[in-house]
Order: C-alpha cells, then structure tokens, then sequence
C-alpha cells in the first residue's frame, strides 16, 4: 500500500522559511516523478515543483521559482520542499503526489496523494 505522509506546515511570518518533508512508503519509486502541490481556498490545485526520483532533474513553477527547492533523499525515500522568503500569497495546503506517468505539472498526472499539511504566511 503506496503512502505519502506530508509533514513541516505551520504558521509564519513573511519572509520566513519552512521545509516541507514527504515520506514514500510501500513500492519502489525509483521510476517516478515526484512533485508537491498546492491549493489555496476556492482554488484550483496547482503545480509548484517536481523532481525525477532517478536523476533528480527538478522543475519549479514561475510563481516559486528562485526561493522554492524541491530535493529528495533516495537513502531515506523522503522528499522535500525548501520554501524561502514566503509570502502571504503562498498560504495554502500543500500535497505531495506521486506519478508513475513521468515527469509532468498536471494534477491528473499524479497516481499518488499524500494527506496535505497546511502553510500560513501572515504579513
């Protein structure tokens, strides 16, 4: 049984930092592609980062790019999420997801979902 246990949400302030971590368990994901997420109130879920298990080429949506870091420690089977210099803007519940469909930015891509963990950046 495939899981995805997101953890590292909180409340800060902005201009503060967060790591997000997500532990995979229960197949070997050496052949996917692993992003996060995310989905502010009323609306739609939407890309951030993804990273190739295998190779680690990674890519980050324009809205992150440059404070945002996915990485992933193949030892440990985690993934994680760098976020610096946040943003009210970046409030929202952030999913990991797993996708054996290969390296792609669309929801639907995605086999796998962690439970989320909320991010709050009050101003």
């Amino acid at each position: 049984q495939v899981q995805l246990v997101e953890s590292g949400g909180g409340s800060v302030q902005a201009g503060d930092s967060l790591r997000l971590s997500c532990a995979a368990s229960g197949r070997t994901f050496s052949s996917y592609a692993m992003a996060w997420f995310r989905q502010a109130p009323g609306k739609e879920r939407e890309f951030v980062a993804s990273i190739r298990w295998s190779g680690g080429i990674s890519s980050h949506a324009d809205s992150v790019k440059g404070r945002f870091t996915i990485s992933r420690d193949s030892a440990k089977n985690t993934v994680y999420l760098q976020m610096n210099s946040l943003r009210p803007e970046d409030t929202a519940v952030y999913y990991c997801a797993a996708g054996s469909a290969g390296w792609s930015t669309s929801k639907d891509d995605y086999n796998y979902w962690g439970q989320g963990t909320q991010v709050t950046v009050s101003s």
